[in-house]
């Protein structure tokens, strides 16, 4: 999207904004089921994404990317989550780690569909601007899902990690959280998680469009 116009580059971040909200509230609302209220007593379990918005990570960084690069990342605010609040602690923080990524992995496909009705019926052509938009939603959803479930503490499958691996393990590793984003940046510029996360990418995206056309029924 590197040419898109200024309104396509609008409707990205929207559309960019809307998913980053729906990955928070659907942490919080598992949060909540698990026995932590914290989300919902901040106001975090809503679509509204005005609550979930971090002006550099959500506005900033992802439309720079947009501008410049083939590469589109953000983030939201993360939602509070007691660890203490939970019933089963290290399980329920599996649970509120994965509840993000699944929330996009859907994302993808709904927005996969709507892509494949457009086209499908004829309401537009693949290079006109609508399609390309709702194309690029599925594209930043998948993106979203497979980098957040990394086991690189603070993304979300560290969370998953920490409840897999043996408590002589689990402490030093959730540990590293504190240099995680330092780590995870290294990372992204050095360019060592490109091939794991493109080919993660590749299968999910199968897996979306297999989803979206009904199992190849269309």
């Amino acid at each position: 999207m590197g040419d898109a116009n200024p309104v396509a580059i609008v409707l990205i971040i929207v559309f960019l904004v809307l998913s980053l909200a729906f990955h928070e509230a659907a942490h919080g609302w598992v949060a909540l089921k698990c026995g932590d209220p914290t989300a919902r007593d901040m106001g975090r379990i809503t679509l509204n994404p005005i609550p979930h918005i971090d002006p550099f990570m959500t506005i900033i960084l992802p439309t720079i990317l947009l501008l410049t690069s083939p590469f589109i990342f953000g983030g939201a605010k993360p939602v509070p989550v007691n660890f203490y609040n939970l019933r089963k602690p290290y399980r329920d923080m599996a649970l509120v780690a994965l509840a993000g990524p699944v929330s996009n992995f859907l994302l993808a496909i709904l927005f996969a569909v709507v892509f494949k009705v457009f086209i499908k019926y004829d309401f537009y052509t693949e290079d006109q601007l609508a399609p390309r938009v709702i194309e690029t939603a599925v594209y930043f959803n998948i993106l979203l899902a497979t980098f957040n479930l990394l086991p690189i503490p603070p993304l979300d499958g560290s969370r998953i990690m920490a409840w897999i691996l043996p408590p002589g393990i689990r402490e030093p590793y959730v540990q590293l959280e504190r240099f995680g984003m330092i780590l995870v940046f290294v990372l992204i510029v050095s360019r060592v998680l490109n091939e794991p996360i493109i080919g993660a990418m590749l299968t999910m995206y199968d897996a979306v469009n297999w989803i979206a056309s009904a199992g190849g029924a269309w």
